[in-house]
């Protein structure tokens, strides 16, 4: 009878994380529309629940206030960016590292480009919410990955460059396809931006961010 008992308490104990953790996605999926649409003055916790099809208590449940929701989605936003490129080590070829890098954030603008939007606009307004992170946690991530960027150019596989700056160069021009889409979208007369034009921005971002650091070669966009 005892262990029937545990066996029944491990399974209800599943099923409140299963709830839980469908819950917190659904809020968070509906934080980002909103979000990205009314900034996070104009957002208000009603409209995610309504969104979220939840009451507005169950929301409250999970996230005690608007702020609380908005810190969960950033760092959503932010995990996906930074470890895209976390994996990298100094005898990786930097040609194919980048390229793969450059790729990725080229897609992750086309599959949450409402993410993107929501991270430019916490930007514009100074990062109120998110200053601490860029101090800290942001600026830890660049001096690590410049470490690697330095060392493959003492060994001669790249340029000396600005690894801080080559971050930043990459993260305005794959961005752009997300936080600037219509003015694209405008420019090349589409209704819809298409798989090959997201393949297309890869390709040419890659290029010149390879020749700008010295990097010859063929090294293909790996597809993820």
């Amino acid at each position: 009878m005892a262990e029937k008992r545990q066996i029944r308490k491990s399974a209800h104990r599943t099923g409140n994380r299963s709830v839980r953790m469908r819950n917190t996605l659904k809020i968070l999926s509906a934080a980002e529309k909103v979000f990205a649409e009314k900034g996070f003055d104009g957002a208000t916790t009603q409209q995610i629940a309504d969104i979220a099809k939840l009451p507005k208590s169950n929301v409250h449940y999970y996230f005690k206030t608007k702020r609380d929701i908005y810190l969960a989605l950033m760092q959503s936003i932010m995990a996906p960016w930074l470890e895209s490129f976390q994996a990298i080590s100094v005898d990786d070829d930097p040609g194919d590292a980048l390229a793969g890098y450059v790729k990725r954030k080229v897609m992750l603008s086309r599959e949450r480009p409402l993410a993107s939007r929501i991270f430019a606009n916490e930007m514009i307004r100074g990062a109120p919410v998110l200053s601490d992170f860029l101090r800290n946690e942001l600026r830890k991530w660049v001096e690590e990955k410049t470490q690697i960027v330095k060392q493959w150019s003492e060994k001669g596989k790249m340029d000396d460059v600005s690894a801080a700056h080559l971050f930043i160069i990459i993260w305005a021009a794959t961005q752009t396809y997300a936080d600037f889409e219509v003015q694209i979208k405008s420019v090349l007369g589409r209704q819809n931006l298409e798989t090959d034009d997201y393949d297309a921005a890869a390709e040419l971002i890659t290029r010149m961010v390879l020749r700008g650091c010295g990097i010859h070669g063929d090294h293909k966009v790996n597809q993820t």
